[in-house]
């Protein structure tokens, strides 16, 4: 979708609507509980937002240590790039802030998703807030991710 724009986020400014996408997606629709998902932890990452005429419709985020997590997109708008524009800015954030290699937990279901990236498998499946994961990781010297 053209439409689609993934900007970096400033918590400090973003989080009320970054943290009401992620309740609506994690929390609302995938029952992860709330103090769960609200790991005190966002004042240190870096954000990205996607956006659709203003409207924010994903996000995600990398920690100092080189991991991606709460990537999450609204439902009416999967399956049409908006997680790959997000994840490739993730990823271009990690290799700007000099880490070597990224690292997230998939769901299940994601897998394929990630792995379409070059992320590969590093885990047997585990269980995180009651749902399937796997560990993933990327080499960020070995994939160009800019558009």
């Amino acid at each position: 979708m053209d439409r689609i724009i993934v900007l970096t986020a400033d918590w400090e400014i973003d989080s009320d609507e970054l943290a009401c996408l992620r309740t609506r997606v994690f929390v609302d629709e995938q029952n992860v509980p709330d103090e769960l998902e609200r790991d005190g932890r966002d004042y240190q990452c870096q954000h990205v937002k996607a956006l659709i005429d203003g409207i924010i419709i994903g996000t995600g985020r990398l920690l100092p240590n080189g991991y991606i997590g709460r990537m999450c997109v609204l439902g009416q708008y999967r399956n049409q790039g908006v997680g790959t524009k997000m994840l490739k800015k993730l990823i271009q954030q990690a290799a700007d802030s000099g880490h070597q290699k990224v690292l997230l937990n998939s769901q299940s279901s994601a897998i394929p998703f990630y792995q379409n990236l070059g992320f590969s498998i590093e885990s047997e499946v585990f269980m995180e807030a009651g749902i399937p994961h796997q560990r993933m990781v990327l080499d960020t010297e070995t994939l160009p991710v800019k558009d």
